[in-house]
């Protein structure tokens, strides 16, 4: 799966996605990330990405021919009709793993990332795909956000995790928090690992996992144990 990551600070984002897991699966075949920096593709002499907004207002904004010529730039050497882009900014929907699935079916991916006002409403409306927020808040770029997805979608493409089952019983892939789990040594600070994950009894460490998920759901997210219980008896 291919990543185009349009961004002011290239040099922020390759540091984080060719590390740990991801750069082992980049090495591996699985995954491709490819950083386009915006200000490459400005028209004006002094590298200019940004200018005042009309109407008045604090700070500044990215303007439209830039991105759009970046993002054309990755659409041309691609050779693909439309690559879904994705928009990083707190008005999106927000992000959660069904998109995370969703998104991950894809061959490619462009994440555009807005830094100082955001970008020219104009250029958004041609190019931007989904506009996705991970969260009620307000960063000073994309960046940040954009390989929180990154990773989180990566992580969902075959190959990239060495225990593929690993995904699917982590947190919200079945609408409940994940049990708790344990390691060496048997006891720590006086704790000892619950004795049912030694019994060797596979169904029995089933059920209690599922009672803990259950458990866990309630009493951190009861708004996720409200929907998951409200399905089942549907």
């Amino acid at each position: 799966m291919k990543f185009h990551i349009l961004t002011l600070f290239p040099d922020m984002v390759d540091t984080c996605l060719h590390a740990s897991i991801l750069g082992r699966a980049e090495k591996g075949g699985h995954l491709s990330f490819h950083s386009v920096n915006i200000r490459d593709y400005t028209a004006d002499k002094h590298k200019k990405v940004d200018d005042y907004t009309y109407g008045g207002g604090a700070g500044m904004l990215m303007q439209a021919q830039p991105v759009y010529d970046a993002w054309l730039a990755v659409h041309r050497g691609a050779g693909r009709e439309k690559i879904r882009t994705v928009y990083v900014t707190p008005q999106g929907r927000t992000f959660t793993q069904e998109l995370a699935r969703e998104l991950a079916g894809e061959e490619e991916l462009i994440f555009l990332c807005g830094h100082y006002e955001g970008i020219d409403e104009r250029v958004l409306e041609e190019v931007v795909t989904d506009s996705v927020s991970i969260g009620d808040y307000v960063l000073t770029g994309g960046e940040l956000p954009a390989m929180v997805m990154i990773d989180a979608i990566a992580r969902l493409v075959p190959g990239v995790l060495h225990n593929g089952s690993s995904a699917k019983t982590e947190s919200f892939e079945n609408g409940l928090l994940e049990y708790p789990q344990y390691s060496r040594p048997f006891v720590w600070h006086g704790k000892e690992v619950p004795p049912v994950l030694l019994s060797g009894n596979h169904r029995l460490i089933e059920e209690w996992r599922c009672q803990q998920s259950l458990l866990r759901t309630k009493e951190r997210r009861p708004d996720l144990y409200e929907a998951y219980t409200k399905e089942k008896q549907e």
